[in-house]
């Protein structure tokens, strides 16, 4: 058997890997080429992909300023692994993250390269945050997801994924996130309340971990007012603020962070998934310098040196970021794809609740969850990628290269809306 045949054989997949996947059970087939938002797969079928990587893909496939820079760094023989070693791949990345990034917007971090996982980044602040203020609980959010990892999945409120740890897991308290219990309550207020109550039980806090729009959770997106007004109620009372803007950040919201509008400051900020901006696994944790109280290796990790991710971040922030025309565009489409989902709602008005999230971070709700899965599975059949969210996995969820063409991203919702069409039943018809 050449070579060809058996990589395009499923056999392989089923023999050897693990049970544990999960994508390739709602995308069966092997896929082997990828440029901006479309990807095709061994026999040359052409999908649009409203996955991107689960928000790792924000500047689409393989770009082509992103791939220039890299391969003209690996013909030189740039430094590939670096531990924590200096090179000048991460003194440029290092100098552009501080004049395109944070300069700008003034802020003033130190910057830790972590293992390159997102969780690798929150066990880093979870741990900073305990370290430096002496105390160990954290308080998370309902439906906040922050990795798999000991520490990061106890701050998680998925019980499918806290179920995987095989152990109790504590350090992390669950508070409810803006509007959990509807818009009856201020969940602030309520937080507030149990800080404040020596007899409610909760543990004073190191820090408290949020979302500013909740991904895995259902795309549940706070409102100014609420971050506001967390980020003063933690000052007050000397907790720390950690912001995850691992899924959200790097553009998805249309600004570079997505706590930029509430016009906070986070004491932690963790990044990953487009950080790197062409896939390749990047991780940091940005933190106040006064927070910065690590010993020498104290949390470390073998790949925290990955330069070719540090060439191709540096890339993308000179590229996209220099200017505000990216995030610009970034929101024209991003009230494109909320204008179609909300014509999408008033199509299907008794199989789609709402429409939720900010910028390219967009979904609908499904009034019943094995729809939305039906609605998914359909829509991979007519030639789109697309996954859900949600405690249940009630929402289609939305989540295009942020530099997708116009037409494509039109024709991608096309696809769902014809997925809908085939999948929610026909309205009646009156008697004529």
């Amino acid at each position: 058997m050449n070579t060809m045949t058996r990589h395009t054989s499923q056999d392989i997949f089923e023999e050897l890997e693990s049970a544990v996947q999960s994508y390739a059970r709602n995308f069966p087939c092997v896929f082997d080429h990828a440029s901006g938002a479309e990807i095709r797969d061994v026999d040359g079928r052409r999908y649009i992909d409203f996955l991107a990587g689960a928000g790792t893909l924000n500047y689409g496939h393989n770009h082509p300023v992103l791939k220039r820079a890299l391969i003209d760094y690996i013909e030189r023989d740039g430094i590939t692994h670096g531990l924590d070693l200096h090179t000048r791949a991460k003194e440029a990345f290092l100098t552009a993250l501080r004049d395109i990034v944070l300069a700008p917007r003034g802020l003033d971090y130190r910057v830790q390269f972590t293992g390159p996982t997102g969780t690798n980044a929150v066990e880093a602040a979870l741990k900073i945050a305990r370290k430096v203020t002496g105390r160990t609980n954290i308080i998370s959010f309902t439906n906040g997801f922050h990795g798999v990892s000991m520490g990061a999945v106890a701050a998680t409120g998925n019980e499918h994924h806290r179920g995987g740890a095989g152990m109790p897991l504590g350090g992390a308290t669950a508070m409810p996130y803006e509007g959990y219990f509807g818009s009856g309550m201020d969940t602030l207020e309520y937080l507030e309340k149990a800080l404040d109550d020596p007899s409610s039980g909760l543990d004073e806090p190191a820090a408290v971990i949020v979302e500013t729009v909740q991904g895995e959770g259902g795309l549940n997106a706070a409102s100014v007012p609420w971050l506001r007004r967390l980020s003063t109620l933690c000052r007050e009372r000397g907790i720390l603020l950690i912001v995850d803007d691992i899924q959200a950040g790097c553009g998805r919201t249309g600004t570079f962070f997505s706590f930029e509008p509430a016009g906070i400051r986070p004491d932690i900020v963790t990044l990953s998934k487009s950080l790197s901006g062409y896939g390749l696994p990047f991780a940091i944790v940005l933190l106040r310098p006064d927070l910065d109280q690590w010993k020498p290796g104290e949390h470390n990790d073998t790949f925290r040196g990955n330069n070719h991710a540090f060439v191709t971040a540096t890339a993308t922030l000179e590229h996209f970021w220099r200017t505000r025309e990216f995030a610009d565009s970034v929101v024209t489409r991003g009230r494109f794809v909320e204008r179609r989902l909300n014509e999408l709602m008033r199509r299907f008005p008794n199989e789609l609740v709402e429409v939720r999230g900010r910028g390219m971070f967009r979904g609908v709700r499904c009034a019943d969850p094995e729809q939305a899965a039906e609605v998914c599975a359909r829509a991979f059949e007519l030639g789109l990628v697309i996954e859900r969210s949600g405690p249940e996995d009630e929402v289609i969820k939305c989540l295009a290269p942020l530099t997708i063409e116009p037409t494509v991203l039109a024709e991608g919702l096309d696809m769902l809306e014809q997925a809908m069409a085939d999948v929610f039943p026909a309205p009646l018809r009156k008697a004529s």
